[in-house]
């Protein structure tokens, strides 16, 4: 296995089972990040910043004026917009740099709409901005510089309070100097000494040297949240989903890197990045939303509120209120400062904020939703036959099987294994015939052959990431040595966009689709393996200044090449390890190389959650654990976890027993059967959460804090979540659970078990006894969830199958839910409005069906077969439905007194016509 053998000891396959602890000395901890120490050991003297308000300039879509460093008299450019949904934007960047510095591009979504800011008083150093409605409203300070920002006529958030606005200027390199005279005016001291312990021009980590071309360029900002003690965001990291305190060299790193087996609850940058945060307190949400693709690192400070004694005379001693406050400090290596200010008010107002500049989570097909099955590696087109017949013979639903890097010839992508895979058509055509996909792995890095086509196009047309030499990047991977595409380059991207079309990919059919690993991208011979910092990419910038976002670039060339080779009909379906801001535009990522440790499986609880409110609703986490043998016990629970999350795939490493479901004891198959089933059974549920997320920004899957934004209790659960808006989540993550403490949020709320359809009240927690077969599904009083009554192979093997209505009464005897519905796999939806959009309500013991949008047309041939009514504390004396058309028909019901539940059976109601359920 020569292939193998190229990688030496820095693949993954020489990491044993045994030894899966991360090696800290391949990583650097905050202490061995130079750009980070010069930004702490800054005297704050030689950093205090005034702003000349003398120089305000206001024009139709900002206000600049000028900052100056007061000791070093170099003079910045602020910029502030005013953007429409109560967006602020400010900008500030070198006034004439020696050279461009490096800003974002790609992830804004379209030109932004701005809204003027007017100057509404101007004293001697202050100058207030307001847009002409009042909501966005911006208090400038003169000496030292410093923005409050204002809502309700109260200061929600300050910049620069802490004095902490840093920026490295750019400079002439030391040896291009003419005179001392200019040495002097830099705004750091060169001197030799300094220089090797600062890392100005050069830097070492191990045996690696990282020689700055440009020099130090680091830039620095911070925040006051007032009144906030609870922050949230900044994925990914495998830490809780509330941020927590940092202390020097503890700070939350933002770097993609391929870590295998990655340790929790430890704040060293993983897979990808999103440098957007979010606060949140009794009556207001914010975010903050960074955009910057180089290493960043956040540091957080919270002071909760206090109250002391003003005075000790007297019998009452007076007492004044100190309110929380939360600082947060963003550090990033390069680039300008371009910061966005969400302001909220609500949860749902700062998603769809964020969504406008970045864009919302794209529609997924509906088979992606389904239940998927990974390993590296199958071995042969006879063991993914066997597989999936499988599936089929122990009467377990699946849509997908997916094939790791032994697929190929040698490491190429692009190209089959000759022996294992020799017919690849005919393969998908037997998944085709099951009404199944196939998801084959497509890296950025490219084996370094003469023979091998991709190369030598790509070569010869220079789509390689070159070395700061000149010559084509060439590092250790997979296939050995390997050059890595430049995704940063359009004309790249396109060419990589065609080679998925079917006359390039021989072999392909339109059942398979793409995962984009390994992304970050991963190096392994490089410096914490990854690429050099030093290396060049498109329009001659450093692989510094865009490392975070490289990622994404592939993952959105991969998804317009599924596009096109459709020509444009047909959603992609593309899942990416390495993500940014912005990636939920093209397809889903996971949480990476996890290990099938108990633990693992909590923490993918809060990891999940935090990618799900920074705009990624499409995520998950490998079912089992990549990385080692789950016990019996905790595979169960993860399929059980797993089948309530957006993303649904089990996936395990080469060295690993086979574990595909009907492998183990009779018993437990049953209880991985029976969740996923369950799952397929709640797709028209999840599916119209997916579209709400598309179209409304609203997270598939959310904290309960989004849901009881006014519930202290709810701001740092993480065990729990809600599944939308209507079901409530707690997985069992401990070995030999016997009952699990449950929060039941809302004091005006009820909740019902969704297997035992007991009622409880809200607004307390309760124990509930559990054995291995439950999975504690709570559905909230007031919903009404769509479900599937028959489950079928995969989700084409259900697109007639009836639906049945899970309707939950909320203490005031109503209820309110949704259906979404589509042909699930190509753009009609958007381009010719074929979709149906129903509200489904239930008031005063009447259930309707209405046209929730009257936009959409599909027609569907499905029916409403079983209708399930939850709390109705009266037995009917008659149930009857009525149609449109004014026809009215009895219906046979049956009550249950003691659990208050109406059962309907056997109906024939039509999903996409207006009809009512009156219940006497």
């Amino acid at each position: 296995m020569s292939d193998r053998e190229a990688t030496e000891t820095s693949g993954k396959e020489e990491i044993s089972v045994e030894d899966e602890a991360v090696d800290r000395n391949i990583f650097r901890d905050c202490s061995k990040i130079a750009f980070y120490r010069r930004q702490k050991q800054q005297p704050s003297k030689n950093s205090t910043y005034r702003a000349l308000l003398d120089s305000v300039t206001i024009g139709r879509e900002s206000t600049s004026f000028q900052i100056i460093n007061e000791a070093t008299k170099l003079p910045l450019l602020a910029e502030v917009y005013g953007i429409e949904k109560n967006i602020l934007r400010l900008k500030i960047n070198e006034e004439t740099p020696l050279k461009p510095r490096y800003e974002v591009s790609d992830v804004l979504i379209s030109k932004l709409n701005t809204v003027r800011l007017i100057s509404c008083c101007k004293d001697t150093g202050n100058l207030i901005l307001s847009d002409e409605k009042g909501y966005l409203k911006c208090h400038i300070t003169e000496n030292p510089f410093k923005i409050d920002l204002v809502s309700e006529k109260e200061v929600v958030m300050s910049i620069n309070s802490l004095g902490q606005l840093y920026f490295e200027h750019l400079q002439i390199p030391p040896k291009q100097r003419a005179t001392k005279e200019h040495e002097k005016s830099t705004s750091i001291d060169t001197s030799q000494e300094d220089q090797e312990d600062l890392g100005l021009w050069e830097e070492k980590f191990g045996n690696f040297v990282d020689v700055k071309a440009n020099g130090p360029a680091s830039i620095g900002l911070d925040f006051s949240l007032h009144g906030f003690e609870h922050v949230y965001g900044i994925p990914q990291h495998a830490e809780s989903h509330q941020l927590k305190n940092t202390r020097d060299g503890d700070a939350y790193r933002l770097y993609n890197l391929d870590v295998y087996g990655y340790q929790i609850h430890d704040k060293m940058g993983i897979y990808g990045s999103v440098p957007y945060l979010l606060a949140h307190k009794l009556g207001r949400t914010i975010g903050i939303f960074w955009l910057n693709a180089s290493e960043t690192l956040v540091e957080i400070n919270t002071e909760p509120a206090v109250e002391y004694t003003l005075t000790q005379m007297g019998p009452a001693a007076a007492k004044q209120k100190v309110r929380c406050q939360t600082d947060v400090r963003w550090i990033s290596e390069s680039g300008i400062i371009d910061v966005f200010l969400l302001t909220g008010p609500t949860p749902s107002d700062v998603f769809k904020q964020y969504s406008c500049l970045t864009g919302t989570q794209a529609m997924p097909p509906l088979f992606s939703l389904g239940y998927h099955q990974c390993r590296w590696n199958y071995e042969d087109e006879q063991d993914v036959r066997a597989v999936d017949t499988g599936f089929d013979e122990h009467d377990i639903p699946y849509d997908v099987i997916w094939l790791d890097i032994e697929h190929t010839e040698g490491k190429r992508y692009f190209t089959w294994d000759k022996k294992r895979f020799p017919t690849p058509t005919r393969m998908q055509e037997l998944l085709r015939s099951k009404k199944r996909k196939l998801v084959v792995i497509n890296d950025p890095h490219i084996k370094v052959d003469p023979d091998y086509s991709v190369y030598i196009k790509a070569k010869e047309q220079g789509f390689f990431v070159k070395t700061h030499e000149g010559g084509d990047f060439e590092g250790v991977c997979w296939p050995g040595l390997s050059s890595y595409l430049d995704f940063t380059n359009p004309k790249v991207r396109e060419w990589y966009a065609g080679l998925f079309a079917f006359s390039a990919y021989q072999g392909s059919t339109d059942i398979l689709f793409i995962w984009n690993d390994m992304n970050e991208p991963s190096v392994f011979r490089g410096p914490e393996q990854t690429m050099q910092k030093n290396a060049i990419h498109h329009g001659n910038w450093e692989h510094r200044e865009l490392h975070n976002i490289y990622g994404l670039y592939q993952q959105m060339a991969t998804a317009e090449g599924l596009i096109q080779r459709s020509k444009g009909k047909e959603r992609p379906f593309v899942l990416s390890r390495s993500f940014f801001a912005g990636s939920q535009k093209y397809g889903a990522v996971w949480t990476g190389d996890n290990t099938a440790e108990w633990s693992y499986l909590e923490i993918s609880i809060p990891m999940l959650l935090t990618l799900s409110i920074t705009g990624i609703s499409f995520c998950g986490a490998d079912v089992g654990g990549f990385i080692g043998n789950p016990e019996a016990e905790l595979l169960v629970r993860w399929y059980q976890a797993g089948a309530y999350q957006p993303f649904f795939r089990g996936h395990a490493t080469m060295n690993t027993k086979r574990r595909e479901p009907w492998l183990c004891e009779k018993e437990h198959t049953h209880l991985i059967r029976e969740a996923i089933r369950e799952r397929y059974t709640l797709l028209p549920y999840l599916y119209s959460l997916f579209y709400q997320a598309h179209v409304a920004s609203d997270p598939v899957m959310r904290p309960l804090w989004i849901e009881f934004p006014s519930e202290l209790e709810t701001f740092d659960i993480e065990d729990e979540y809600m599944l939308g808006s209507a079901l409530l989540v707690h997985p069992v993550t401990e070995p030999k659970a016997t009952t699990v403490d449950i929060f039941l949020p809302g004091s005006n709320e009820v909740w019902y078990d969704s297997k035992t359809f007991a009622c409880w009240e809200g607004g307390r927690t309760m124990k509930m006894p559990v054995t291995l077969a439950t999975i504690p599904v709570f559905q909230r009083g007031g919903s009404v969830v769509p479900v599937k009554t028959a489950v079928g192979k995969s989700t084409g093997w259900m697109t007639d199958a009836p639906y049945g209505l899970r309707v939950a009464l909320s203490t005031e005897g109503s209820a309110v839910g949704e259906l979404y519905l589509d042909d699930g796999h190509s753009f009609q939806y958007l381009h010719q409005r074929q979709f149906l959009h129903r509200k489904l309500s239930f008031c005063s013991r009447v259930l309707t069906n209405s046209c929730a949008d009257e936009r959409g047309h599909f027609s569907s041939k499905c029916v409403v077969e079983q209708i399930l009514v939850l709390g109705l504390r009266k037995e009917p004396s008659s149930v009857t439905t009525h149609s449109s058309d004014g026809k009215v028909k009895p219906v046979a019901f049956a009550y249950c007194a003691r659990m208050s539940t109406l059962s309907l059976e056997k109906l024939s109601l039509s999903i996409d016509a207006d009809w009512e359920v009156h219940i006497q």
